[in-house]
């Protein structure tokens, strides 16, 4: 029972519950044939005649009826044997009524109770319809490429104002308020970020000219450069939860895109940043159409190789790679590096978590690299998996769904 569905369970209490009625109605007609069959009843058989009176009698001293019985063989019997044959054949009579009553009542009872059964199912399908409904919304919204996205789905149950529509109300009206709550949590980010832009803009401006002024002292000058590099980590901190912020939009509009164009372009882009570093980047772009924001898959390949050479080693390396497998594609990112405890690899792709409890926003980044490349997969459908590589770095492979055209 622990394992069987409500309908299931709803179908064996109908048919359950039936059968015992039944039960208890076969049995409780049995006993009253059987009490009826037994009381002192005379049942004439074949025929029965009564001796003639005397003449002149009274009918007050008339004789008693005497019991005469003819049976099967045209014999006239009367006294001890008519009361015999009279007890043989309420045997037969009870003992016919015993296999019809039982054995064909019990037949017709498992048929009528199997038609009770299966009837039970669908009516407990049919009543258990809304709630298949509110499970299946409810397993949309939980399985929805992002937290935010999926909110939008309403359940809008309508039907008599009973229970299970009650649950589906109270359901939207949850939804909704969380719906209203990631909407309103992205249009902060995405305002907050434009308008921190605005300043950092103008500081950038202001530190430039005053450590190009001929005037300027070398003081001057060191701390301008100071400030410039603070300003440069604080625009990337900026740029990154605005793409955050876009990335976790459902996207409207697709496109076809080939991710070994993607990657030949982004490990183009990545050849100085990784030559400075003393990292050596090896692609091997295969065919991967996909459809989606090229923009926002280009973000997602560059962030993936940007991480794989900034946690690296002088000397590493980082091997980009992209493929077709069956319905989808791959992109796989691996690197050389310092070695990564298998349980720390879920938490690099949460906002800000970095390894080494290293500062928020560094000369690596603002730690929001990989959170924008898991938010960009699951824009696209797509999923990210990441393991900890043997001999040190990391091991990150996208799979997006392939497209067919």
């Amino acid at each position: 029972m622990k394992h069987l569905s409500l309908r299931a369970r709803l179908t064996l209490i109908y048919g359950g519950l039936f059968m015992v009625a039944g039960v208890l109605l076969l049995g409780l007609t049995y006993a009253l044939f059987s009490q009826q069959l037994s009381s002192d009843h005379r049942v004439i058989v074949k025929g029965t005649y009564l001796t003639p009176a005397p003449s002149g009698a009274t009918p007050a001293k008339q004789p008693q009826k005497e019991l005469v019985v003819l049976n099967s063989a045209g014999d006239v019997l009367t006294g001890p044997d008519a009361e015999r044959v009279m007890n043989e054949q309420r045997d037969q009579l009870r003992s016919a009524a015993t296999k019809s009553l039982l054995t064909q009542g019990g037949i017709a009872l498992l048929l009528v109770g199997g038609l009770a059964a299966g009837s039970g199912w669908l009516v407990a399908g049919r009543v258990l319809a809304p709630l298949y409904r509110v499970t299946d919304t409810a397993r949309r919204i939980a399985t929805a490429p992002a937290a935010g996205r999926g909110l939008h789905e309403r359940i809008a149950l309508s039907g008599p104002d009973d229970e299970v529509k009650n649950l589906a109300d109270a359901f939207d009206t949850m939804v909704e308020r969380l719906d209203h709550s990631f909407d309103g949590q992205r249009r902060f980010v995405a305002n907050a970020s434009h308008e921190l832009r605005t300043p950092l803009t103008v500081g950038r401006a202001l530190v430039e000219v005053a450590m190009h002024r001929r005037s300027a002292s070398e003081d001057v000058k060191q701390l301008g450069e100071s400030l410039l590099a603070i300003n440069h980590r604080h625009e990337q901190l900026i740029s990154g939860l605005l793409i955050l912020a876009d990335s976790e939009k459902e996207l409207t509009d697709r496109y076809p895109v080939n991710l070994a164009d993607v990657v030949g372009h982004v490990v183009a882009q990545s050849a100085s940043e990784a030559g400075a570093a003393d990292v050596e980047v090896r692609a091997d772009p295969g065919d991967g159409p996909t459809s989606g924001d090229a923009l926002l898959l280009e973000r997602l390949v560059h962030n993936l190789v940007e991480n794989a050479i900034r946690h690296n080693q002088a000397g590493g390396w980082v091997e980009v790679s992209s493929r077709r497998t069956a319905d989808q594609v791959e992109v796989e990112v691996a690197n050389s590096g310092a070695d990564i405890p298998p349980y720390e690899v879920e938490g690099l792709f949460k906002p800000f978590h970095r390894l080494n409890d290293d500062r928020l926003v560094s000369a690596k980044g603002a730690g929001l690299g990989l959170s924008i490349v898991r938010s960009v997969a699951e824009a696209h459908g797509g999923s990210v998996k990441a393991r900890a590589r043997e001999g040190g770095g990391l091991v990150v492979v996208v799979t997006l769904p392939v497209d067919p055209g």
